[in-house]
């Protein structure tokens, strides 16, 4: 069983690395696979607590060194909730890597547990408009909710802004799974790198 481990977060460091200083990015450091997977990015200001700069994956299965290299880039530059992650913030990034697994249909919208499952909600409105959103299993923990509140929440992520009731809720198709995920500081891949090659990556600040 292939677990997210910290070569992942590397490839992805050295990926994102690589779009500024013009370099070919190593070859990746882990065995090749198919997998759902994600790649989320956070800023870290002064301590504090990590904040999102950009998360996207692919909930159907890709090829790890393919996808990995698509999504790093992908969720750093194209998430639309955010700008694009310039060169001068890299060095207060964490990436964080996750593979998806144990796909189960929920038998209700209630029917998974917070910190162990992600969720993916498909449904369709009063207007017979189809909705469909997802949230990673460390989402609902991190954000301190209640199941209720991270499925309405997912109702809105989803492009969906009318009344959130009930009977809305009993129609909701939510299909559950777990995760195995690692994540990295950029400080900690610079001590990666100066250990394994030697070198460290010199960023020039631009955009």
């Amino acid at each position: 069983m292939v677990s997210a481990s910290k070569e992942m977060a590397v490839y992805c460091f050295d990926t994102l690395v690589a779009h500024y200083t013009g370099d070919v990015p190593p070859p990746p450091g882990f065995e090749s696979g198919t997998f759902p997977l994600f790649v989320t990015w956070k800023k870290i200001l002064n301590g504090g607590e990590p904040r999102l700069r950009g998360c996207i994956g692919t909930l159907e299965a890709r090829c790890l060194f393919t996808g990995f290299k698509d999504y790093a880039l992908t969720s750093a530059l194209r998430d639309r909730r955010f700008p694009p992650i310039q060169a001068r913030e890299i060095p207060n990034l964490e990436c964080t890597v996750s593979l998806l697994t144990d796909y189960e249909s929920a038998s209700n919208y209630l029917d998974w547990e917070i910190g162990k499952h992600g969720m993916i909600l498909e449904f369709t409105d009063p207007n017979s408009t189809r909705h469909s959103a997802t949230y990673l299993p460390e989402v609902a923990a991190q954000e301190g909710w209640t199941k209720q509140e991270t499925v309405d929440s997912l109702v809105r992520k989803s492009g969906y802004i009318g009344p959130i009731t009930e009977s809305l809720r009993r129609r909701f198709r939510i299909t559950r799974y777990q995760s195995s995920l690692y994540t990295m500081h950029y400080s900690d891949y610079l001590a990666y790198v100066k250990r394994t090659r030697g070198v460290v990556p010199v960023l020039n600040g631009k955009c």
